[in-house]
């Protein structure tokens, strides 16, 4: 096919007169809507971004420290309560119930299980015997009397007296009176009642089946006219059905469906790609924005400034440096170093003068302090050299000889 020939328009495509119509309009509007909003957001980001570098990061630690600081305050108050509480109830409560288990209870139960185990149970012991031994004979005449009484005279009397009259005043007549008499009487009137009940059970089955054969020809005949009227019901009613169905579709579904194909979903389109064009573009002008504010905040404010600091503020950081720091901080060097000085000398001073003052109390040499004790250097066996380290000798040699006078 040649490509000059006219090729036909698609209705659904994007590229369709009311896209071309709405897309320039919509997209100047829509940035129009959009670069304030994007505006707000950067410098909402920008200053979110700068309280994050700024300002969160020690209110952070200043929350965790005073956070810190009160746990530690409420951990000491609870424990200061804690023991405080310890010490009322172990004074108030503990040790007062200890006393009362030592020095109360503990006897009173010790009494009271000697008295049971030696008093008490012997005493229980025999008279729980006694009162055996009692019961046990008052039973065995009991049961004697008893049986002597009242057994013995009911045995007799059942044995001799109703059994007899019971058995030839009683059963023998009615044995003779059920087998001579009721069981004749019984068998007839089952054969009547049976006779009977053969006849009206005859009669009421022909009179069911007439009934059962009239109730079935009107069932028959009711169910053929329901049948009829309800397939007339049911075919007027897919009529009705169809005909609300074209209406809905005709008048309802395509117009809406074309509504939407056709004036919705293009120009949907549309605001969306508007809305992400004038973003990007709101975007850039935001970013330009932003640097030229940058660019006349850095040469309006920062160059002086740094002009400033090192024009001006540097130079005189370096005098008051050189000309007043450095000599005050010499001055206090020099000053420490002659108080410790003159510190040590005291210190030396009051050594010396205490070492003055107990030779002149004491006496002896200048070297140890008189009057102190000193320790007796040890000796060696068979020689007079002293080893101050060595054990001493005991005065009795083992092999009789007499020790060398230590020199």
């Amino acid at each position: 096919m040649d490509d000059r020939t006219p090729q036909p328009l698609d209705r659904y495509a994007p590229e369709t007169a009311l896209t071309r119509l709405i897309r320039i309009p919509v997209r100047i509007v829509v940035l129009v809507v959009v670069l304030p909003v994007r505006m707000v957001w950067d410098l909402l980001a920008a200053g979110w971004y700068a309280v994050d570098r700024t300002v969160l990061p020690p209110l952070r630690r200043a929350l965790e420290a005073s956070a810190g600081a009160l746990g530690r305050g409420l951990e000491w108050l609870f424990a200061s309560v804690g023991r405080v509480l310890g010490w009322l109830i172990a004074a108030l409560v503990l040790i007062p119930l200890r006393w009362l288990y030592t020095s109360v209870l503990t006897p009173l139960g010790h009494g009271l299980r000697w008295i049971a185990t030696a008093l008490l149970a012997p005493a229980a012991r025999g008279l729980g015997a006694g009162l055996a031994w009692l019961f046990t004979k008052a039973g065995q005449g009991a049961a004697w009397l008893f049986t002597a009484l009242v057994v013995a005279p009911v045995v007799g009397l059942w044995r001799y007296v109703l059994v007899p009259v019971a058995r030839y005043g009683v059963a023998v007549p009615l044995v003779w009176l059920y087998g001579a008499v009721l069981t004749p009487l019984g068998r007839g009137t089952d054969w009547v009642l049976g006779k009977v009940w053969d006849a009206a059970a005859w009669i009421v089955g022909g009179v069911w089946q007439g009934v059962a054969w009239v109730l079935g020809g009107m069932g028959r005949g009711l169910a053929w006219v329901l049948g009829g009227l309800w397939r007339g019901v049911a075919a007027v009613g897919r009529g009705v059905w169809v005909a609300v169905a074209w209406l809905v579709m005709t008048l309802l579904v395509a117009p809406a469906s074309w509504t939407y194909r056709r004036i919705l979903t293009p120009v949907g389109r549309e605001i969306a790609e508007a809305v992400q064009v004038a973003w990007r573009i709101a975007g850039y002008l935001s970013r330009a924005v932003g640097r030229g504010i940058a660019w006349l905040a850095r040469h309006l404010i920062g160059v002086p400034a740094a002009w400033v600091y090192r024009t001006v503020c540097t130079p005189v950081g370096h005098l008051v440096r050189d000309g007043l720091w450095a000599p005050a901080r010499r001055a206090a060097a020099e000053a420490g170093r002659a108080a410790r000085s003159a510190l040590a000398t005291a210190r030396e001073t009051v050594r010396q003068a205490r070492r003055d003052a107990w030779r002149a109390l004491v006496g002896g040499a200048g070297g140890a302090r008189s009057g102190e004790p000193r320790g007796v250097p040890a000796r060696t066996l068979g020689s007079t050299t002293t080893v101050p380290s060595a054990v001493q000798a005991s005065e009795t040699s083992l092999l009789g000889e007499k020790l060398v006078k230590r020199g």
